[in-house]
């Protein structure tokens, strides 16, 4: 009676609280360099240039510069690859993954009217991935501190009767009333409890405190994170060109995104006051959002030669949809004899639709055209990570999530410069970019730095790039939120081998 009374208050406010974190959130709002070849080989540095079907991504009246319409399609190789030191042990992990990132066309309508001010204006529509979730992240070394302590937090607070099994109970169906009534948290105690890893102080059904069957101060600890997925967007976009001088566009953008990510900790001790001797505890999230968000640029021509550009970008509203899964494994050791217990609730949490808005970003550009021999460019984008916001703010987690986005992140700038010089059929391409941090302290992700080059052969209408880039970025990875809350160091490299088929119409 008691338990139903509980869901009859309490199921609605706990089916819209998440385990979503300022981790999440930043990752679905932030994208990695990528499109054509070219577009990659000058780091992205196209504001003020257009003239590529990628440009739409970064400037909407990209397309208003084209004298010809234009089809492109985009493979890439990604490699990606991760070092890590974990109490001075040192590890490295790769992924390598073959991937269709960008396909697009622009139509380009001369005005037939001479004296029209509007001299021509042009319809597009281009998908890019922006960004590649598939990654491997293996981290290994003596730790000092037990996953236990992860499940004391967890369930300090949480009345023993709740993580007990009453008559006729299940630990599937008891998982799935807390996941229902209580929230995450209960169900994380749950586990610990009933794997042995924690005990309560006393066995009074109203207790709320708890302590590790873990003891000592040196646990050898294995974990293991494997992600997939990609984000991305569909851009319909329409531009128009002004005497010749001035470009007005404007994107309107269906993003997506599809993330499941996988962890796994081993943690074995040999310490002669523990109970329990090994943990093996997992867990998988399954992430998908649908969004919204449009943009609004300009290129002008200040002379035949010298372009600006400006962009606005509006948040992306997402709504998002998760579902969790977890199992633990223990072994203790009771009069002499190791006892394996294994908990897999066989439960998929499913939880309530909630939304995500990512931050807005304003972006100024400069290019320089030599004629037909080359060009340089230079793009500068700020882009306010502090605006990010989960809701409904309602929610205490999400209010809780807010105020730490707010606290923690800031305004980040981002420069790319690229350059492009031509001989003959053949063009060489380079480039450079900068990001800076989006956290305050820019020790739990650092700034990013990269570089780029290609070149491409035109054969009349035909033409086929390649490039090259690279990047790196160093920050510090957290297991878990609470309790077991030590870190590793990491070093992020992304090499992206590029290639593009490009098809121009008359």
């Amino acid at each position: 009676m008691k338990r139903f009374f509980l869901a009859l208050i309490m199921v609605f406010f706990v089916s819209i609280s998440k385990a979503q974190n300022i981790t999440d959130a930043l990752r679905y709002s932030t994208e990695t360099l990528n499109g054509t070849a070219r577009f990659n080989a000058l780091s992205g540095a196209f504001g003020a240039l257009g003239g590529d079907v990628s440009s739409l991504s970064i400037n909407p009246a990209s397309s208003g510069v084209m004298i010809r319409s234009v089809g492109t399609a985009t493979f890439s190789v990604v490699d990606k690859r991760n070092k890590a030191s974990y109490f001075g042990t040192n590890t490295q992990s790769s992924n390598t993954r073959l991937k269709f990132n960008q396909a697009g066309f622009v139509f380009v309508f001369n005005t037939p009217n001479q004296n029209s001010k509007i001299n021509k204006f042009s319809l597009g529509f281009n998908y890019i991935s922006t960004n590649n979730f598939d990654d491997d992240v293996f981290i290994s070394g003596n730790g000092n501190t037990s996953i236990g302590e992860f499940f004391i937090a967890k369930a300090n607070g949480v009345p023993l009767d709740l993580l007990q099994l009453q008559q006729g109970e299940t630990i599937s169906s008891l998982y799935q009333y807390l996941g229902e009534n209580e929230g995450t948290s209960a169900q994380n105690a749950l586990l610990g409890y009933q794997s042995y890893v924690i005990e309560a102080v006393n066995d009074n059904p109203n207790n709320t405190q708890y302590y590790s069957n873990i003891a000592g101060n040196s646990f050898n600890q294995k974990y293991y994170q494997t992600s997939s997925g990609y984000s991305g967007k569909y851009t319909f976009n329409m531009a128009a060109q002004m005497s010749k001088r001035i470009s007005f566009g404007v994107n309107l953008n269906s993003n997506y995104f599809n993330y499941i990510n996988y962890t796994y900790l081993s943690e074995t001790n040999s310490n002669s006051e523990s109970l329990v001797n090994f943990v093996g505890f997992e867990n998988n999230l399954s992430s998908y959002g649908r969004g919204f968000s449009a943009q609004f640029g300009a290129i002008a021509n200040i002379t035949d030669a010298f372009r600006l550009g400006f962009t606005y970008d509006t948040p992306i509203w997402y709504n998002i949809y998760d579902e969790t899964y977890q199992t633990i494994e223990t072994d203790r050791t009771e009069n002499g004899n190791v006892i394996t217990e294994y908990i897999n609730p066989h439960i998929i949490n499913v939880f309530y639709k909630y939304e995500l808005k990512t931050p807005w970003k304003i972006a100024g550009s400069a290019a320089y055209v030599f004629g037909r021999h080359g060009l340089l460019s230079f793009d500068y984008s700020y882009k306010d990570y502090s605006s990010t916001r989960f809701s409904p703010n309602s929610d205490p987690a999400f209010s809780y999530q807010n105020a730490k986005i707010s606290n923690e992140l800031k305004g980040a700038s981002s420069v790319k410069v690229g350059g492009e010089y031509r001989i003959d059929i053949l063009k060489l391409r380079g480039g450079y970019i900068y990001e800076e941090s989006p956290y305050k302290d820019k020790t739990t992700i650092g700034d990013l730095n990269g570089f780029s080059a290609g070149f491409g052969f035109y054969f009349g209408h035909y033409s086929v790039d390649m490039s090259y880039s690279r990047f790196e970025r160093k920050g510090n990875y957290q297991l878990y939120d609470v309790g077991l809350t030590s870190t590793a160091s990491i070093k992020n490299i992304r090499n992206n081998y590029t290639m593009t088929i490009v098809y121009e119409m008359n």
